[in-house]
């Protein structure tokens, strides 16, 4: 039977295969710590629970909802996005979607034309290359300059052509956990507007920073730059809901509609249950976020030192948000006599259990992921199991 080309092109996701094997290895009795996925280890907030329940036995989560969403959530998630960007937003400039990822999905349906270029710079979340592909869209990687994964303007016009159309911005940032300053934003906003190509602001972590430092959006930026940014965020990390499967875009009213009309034929409409679980999340105690930020920022403090000490990893740059470290092991690899950093990931797997995430998922290959959604002391005896993997192998 045929398969499209198309189809052949895209990539299988490799932190689902990896978390899959980690977890079929755990089901056959084998005590593995997975950092393979991001996440989070914690509930869902008992009162976001209670208003699912309520909306079922209520009956408001019986029937089609409309294909942005429910007109309660997108006005509650217009205020928070107003609240903290300083934006005069309605429900008309919001659509509600089956998860971040599906949001990404639905801008790249409605921006791209086949053949059309997306900037994205490196590392980049897994998905994001491939769902330019999807629509015929054509992915180009931009390499930083510098030692902080974050791309400048010089490196976009490099790689700028008259085929692009669009950049995506992610901070904080996974795989790496930085942020971009506002300083930063404001310089790759203004080429953006200088070559009115579209900003497309991947802010599914901004809830999620530490030790003092400070996210900003695009969106708080100019005028200018706000009209040309389409922001993603959802509820998966903040508010620990992955299953869930809610995220939402915010744009211009012109590109919402486009939005609700791909939505509508791809989905009909996110689940309606979710949505009155995400009603109460963004409308509701705020205190559930803060309580994991602050669980996250221990983590990551306890084990970033942890790290450095493993021989042959170099991290030189502390994450600021999210829930993930990104270390540089070329030299552990190499300590270990590997040929790759695939190899030296599936041999920790095996060995010492702990499953971790090759860079090359997210186009740097010399690099693992570790993500620090688990609890700490996993992650400590984590740790504690790469450090005496890699000097067996020494």
């Amino acid at each position: 039977m045929k398969i499209s080309q198309r189809a052949q092109n895209i990539m299988p996701s490799a932190t689902l295969a990896l978390s899959a094997k980690a977890k079929q290895m755990k089901a056959s009795g084998i005590d593995v710590i997975n950092l393979s996925i991001g996440e989070p280890d914690f509930n869902t907030p008992r009162h976001v629970k209670d208003a699912a329940v309520a909306a079922i036995n209520e009956g408001k989560s019986d029937f089609y909802t409309p294909a942005t969403g429910i007109l309660e959530l997108r006005e509650a998630i217009a205020k928070f996005v107003n609240d903290d960007c300083n934006t005069a937003f309605s429900k008309e400039n919001v659509a509600v979607a089956a998860g971040g990822k599906m949001a990404l999905f639905a801008i790249a349906q409605t921006i791209l034309d086949p053949g059309d270029e997306v900037l994205i710079p490196l590392p980049y979340w897994v998905s994001y290359g491939e769902q330019v592909k999807l629509v015929g869209g054509v992915p180009k990687f931009v390499k930083a300059n510098n030692e902080t994964h974050k791309v400048t303007v010089k490196e976009l016009e490099e790689m700028r052509t008259e085929k692009t159309v669009a950049v995506i911005v992610n901070s904080p940032q996974n795989p790496s956990g930085l942020i971009y300053t506002k300083e930063e934003l404001e310089a790759i906003g203004n080429w953006a507007v200088e070559h009115d190509i579209y900003l497309v602001a991947d802010d599914m972590y901004s809830k999620l920073v530490y030790n003092g430092n400070k996210f900003v959006s695009l969106m708080e930026l100019s005028p200018s730059i706000r009209q040309n940014t389409i922001l993603v965020n959802g509820f998966s990390k903040a508010y620990a809901m992955t299953g869930w499967r809610i995220g939402y875009v915010v744009a211009e009213e012109e590109i919402i509609k486009k939005i609700g009309a791909v939505i509508g034929h791809e989905t009909s409409n996110l689940a309606a249950v979710s949505q009155y679980a995400a009603l109460a999340a963004v409308t509701g105690d705020q205190a559930c976020t803060e309580e994991m930020r602050q669980a996250y920022e221990k983590r990551l403090n306890d084990i970033y030192p942890l790290v450095c000490e493993i021989p042959g990893f170099e991290l030189k740059n502390k994450p600021e948000g999210a829930f993930y470290m990104f270390p540089n092991v070329k030299k552990a690899v190499s300590l270990c006599g590997f040929e790759t950093t695939e190899e030296f990931a599936d041999k920790l797997l095996e060995e010492a259990h702990v499953a971790v995430v090759p860079g090359s998922a997210f186009g740097m290959s010399e690099h693992v992921r570790l993500s620090y959604a688990t609890s700490l002391e996993d992650l400590k005896k984590a740790m504690s199991r790469m450090k005496e993997f890699v000097e067996k192998h020494m």
